[in-house]
């Protein structure tokens, strides 16, 4: 009788998981875009967008001015990023204090429902209305864009 040797298991390649993989990308965009934006000032380049609401209406949507914001903030300059776009600089800083707050909810091992509720976006909504229609009137001039 003979006596069989046991077969190894078969070698698995590990692979990096998917989201992993998007997060990689995400954050390789990220960094390449603000590249962009740091070395090229959207007030004196032309190859960025144009806002069509601004150019067919002449009056300032809520992104108006979020570019010129970014470029001023990557530059350290908070009270012309401010000028350009407030509503732009307030939530990226909500939008970094939720996701601080998502990593720390994670790293506890704690449920999280939604990223941002549905009632905060609702909330947002509203507030970006109101603020596309004071942008807009003569006496709240200053929440203008440059």
């Amino acid at each position: 009788m003979t006596v069989q040797s046991p077969v190894p298991p078969k070698i698995q390649r590990q692979r990096p998981s998917l989201p992993a993989f998007a997060a990689a990308v995400l954050v390789f965009t990220a960094f390449a875009g603000a590249a962009i934006l740091y070395f090229f000032d959207p007030a004196t380049h032309s190859f960025y967008p144009v806002c069509q609401f601004h150019l067919l209406t002449g009056l300032y949507c809520p992104g108006c001015g979020a570019t010129r914001a970014a470029y001023q903030l990557l530059h350290g300059n908070v009270l012309a990023a401010l000028h350009d776009n407030v509503l732009f600089i307030v939530s990226l800083a909500a939008l970094a204090a939720r996701g601080i707050w998502f990593l720390d909810r994670q790293r506890r091992h704690q449920p999280v429902p939604y990223f941002i509720p549905p009632a905060a976006l609702w909330t947002f909504l509203v507030v970006a209305l109101v603020f596309v229609v004071l942008r807009n009137l003569p006496v709240f001039s200053f929440l203008a864009p440059l």
